[in-house]
């Protein structure tokens, strides 16, 4: 199915879906990605669990015709002033029967407590809204993570389960409509 690629914008933010193609860039860390979105070259390292998340789900998804890529691919975070990555977004999957997508997010160290993400979870949640089939946006945080807890927070998430390890967020799509920016 072939869907139609947004960039996604704030004032400071430009988010991007990444193609295959872009994808396969991004494990490089050679700085050919950087280069092909015209920002600035940043030292990036790629965690055992992203890896293996792109070859295992990511990759496979993303070059599936029959799926909507933008609902599997890694979305980055771009700080158009500065014009440097700052961080990444993805959904894992489309929206399931129940109308839930769940989504996952990194900010690069450099760039941690500034927003960023807040600004960037809030956007990405109100384009899933629009999108067919979405009702509500998951998250799932670490109970020691208190910085994923309050960008989820100051987008309106509201916790609904929690373990001795994890705390799983809901954010329902009547909700966003009362959700005050700052």
């Amino acid at each position: 199915m072939f869907t139609k690629r947004p960039i996604l914008e704030t004032d400071r933010l430009r988010i991007i879906p990444l193609t295959h193609n872009q994808l396969i860039n991004y494990l490089q860390t050679d700085g050919s990605l950087e280069e092909e979105l015209d920002v600035e070259p940043l030292k990036r390292k790629i965690g055992i669990e992203l890896i293996d998340a792109f070859e295992t789900i990511i990759l496979p998804a993303v070059g599936n015709p029959s799926k909507n890529f933008l609902f599997s691919t890694l979305w980055t975070i771009i700080d158009k002033e500065r014009r440097v990555m700052v961080g990444d977004f993805c959904f894992k999957g489309e929206a399931n029967t129940d109308g839930e997508v769940e989504i996952g997010y990194g900010i690069y160290p450099q760039f941690q407590k500034k927003g960023y993400m807040t600004e960037a979870v809030g956007v990405i949640c109100q384009w899933a809204f629009e999108q067919n089939r979405v009702a509500s946006v998951l998250a799932e945080t670490n109970n020691t993570n208190t910085a994923s807890q309050k960008v989820l927070m100051k987008n309106g998430f509201k916790a609904f389960l929690e373990t001795n390890k994890m705390t799983w967020w809901r954010l329902q799509k009547a909700e966003t409509l009362a959700v005050e920016r700052a």
